[in-house]
């Protein structure tokens, strides 16, 4: 299916000479002078290698049939994550370079999008916030809870944030995965 570059996102898969790409990024630019132009970063699905390309916003690219669908997390051993359709109970396997970054927000039963070309798991896309628990932060002052500050913190997951001043150890919170950035208190 051919489709103009200005309308590629972020987990888009694009074929071009023959092989597969998952994109990474996407920016469209608007320069004052010349021609707009939409720049994409974008991995080989077959070995990995990152490239990037511009194209003239209205130039055609080859967009990729992919398949769409939900699956739960399992586990994660040395081959691999493994999910399972929810409907059909078939397992999958999927490779560390695909999953990439987004290792460390999966928590067993996570529903997760997994797209597919031909059998293969191409990309995977999170859930846009997932609930963790504050590990490692500083101490609540007095007095500093009405200023718009942050402070550094350490979740459950491993990653680095940063959090309202009145935020606790052991405190669950909503994070964004797409930055890792607070979101809200937990309501649990």
């Amino acid at each position: 299916m051919r489709v103009i570059a200005s309308s590629i996102r972020k987990g888009n898969v694009i074929e071009q000479d023959g092989k597969l790409y998952v994109v990474v990024s996407a920016e469209n630019i608007h320069p004052g002078k010349g021609t707009p132009v939409s720049q994409i970063e974008m991995r080989r699905i077959s070995d990995g290698v990152k490239i990037s390309e511009r194209y003239k916003t209205t130039d055609q690219v080859e967009k990729a049939t992919i398949e769409e669908r939900n699956y739960t997390f399992l586990y994660e051993d040395g081959d691999g994550f493994h999910f399972m359709n929810p409907e059909s109970y078939d397992q999958v396997q999927v490779s560390k370079d695909v999953v990439g970054d987004a290792a460390a927000y999966l928590q067993p039963d996570m529903t997760v999008k997994l797209s597919t070309h031909d059998v293969n798991v191409v990309s995977m896309a999170l859930p846009q916030r997932v609930t963790l628990e504050v590990v490692e932060t500083e101490p609540v002052t007095k007095g500093q809870t009405a200023s718009s500050s942050y402070k550094p913190a350490v979740l459950s997951n491993g990653i680095r944030t940063a959090v309202p001043p009145h935020i606790s150890v052991g405190t669950r919170i909503v994070v964004m995965t797409e930055d890792g950035s607070y979101s809200e208190r937990a309501k649990d």
